[in-house]
């Protein structure tokens, strides 16, 4: 189909999975549950996307000796249930699949990593990739990572030897970010969570609409090594 020299990177929650109300209403649920007041909804949405501890501390406000507490209920209540709430967006597990046949794929993504590695097996999506790539277990040491860089350098690392060319995938600022950081190009998505313009504002390659524009924007991309310019 082309090249097999491209690596993919996906950010997972709002590009490959609809977490569909598991994070934004678990959030809830635990602030709720710790005596904590509870956001607007614009604001939970902002939430999707940075490490959780630096969004409980910068959007929610919650107080150093309370984050424990609130990060501990989330995360009980996402495993017994926000997994399997979730969904694939639709046509994206298609898509991976038909890009996986001569490109290399992989995920990067702020998640703590054994939590994505479940999550995706959940989805039926855990055979997919080439590696996974998250925060580590530790809230805490999640915050205090870079953003996204670390993660996608940590991919770009693992499969140094296999590709000529990479991009990224996401659907919100800290992709784009991270990526440029790395000197990638970041293809967004406009299924997610970031707010109108906001990947277009942080310099995303293209926004694409579906799974199957997706799929002609990476192709493209694998085909010429040329940069991207403007929406698909």
């Amino acid at each position: 189909m082309t090249s097999p020299r491209t690596l993919v990177l996906f950010d997972l929650d709002g590009t490959l999975v609809d977490p569909a109300g598991a994070i934004t209403g678990g959030i809830s649920s635990a602030l709720a549950a710790c005596g904590l007041p509870v956001p607007p909804e614009a604001d939970l949405q902002r939430m999707v996307g940075p490490s959780l501890v630096t969004s409980l501390r910068d959007i929610a406000r919650v107080p150093g000796d309370r984050l424990e507490a609130v990060i501990r209920h989330y995360r009980q209540g996402y495993r017994e249930s926000g997994m399997a709430q979730s969904r694939p967006y639709p046509g994206i597990q298609r898509a991976v699949e038909l890009l996986r046949r001569d490109i290399t794929v992989a995920v990067a993504t702020q998640k703590p990593e054994h939590l994505a590695v479940e999550l995706l097996a959940v989805q039926g999506m855990g055979n997919l990739f080439g590696s996974v790539h998250g925060s580590p277990a530790d809230e805490q040491a999640a915050a205090a990572l870079d953003g996204k860089r670390s993660i996608i350098r940590a991919a770009l690392d693992r499969h140094a030897d296999s590709y000529d060319r990479a991009v990224m995938i996401g659907d919100r600022l800290h992709d784009v970010e991270g990526a440029a950081a790395n000197g990638l190009g970041c293809i967004g998505v406009s299924w997610g969570f970031a707010a109108e313009g906001e990947l277009q504002a942080a310099g995303a390659a293209a926004v694409v609409d579906t799974a199957e524009e997706l799929v002609d924007a990476v192709l493209g991309y694998a085909r010429s090594g040329a940069a991207l310019n403007g929406s698909v």
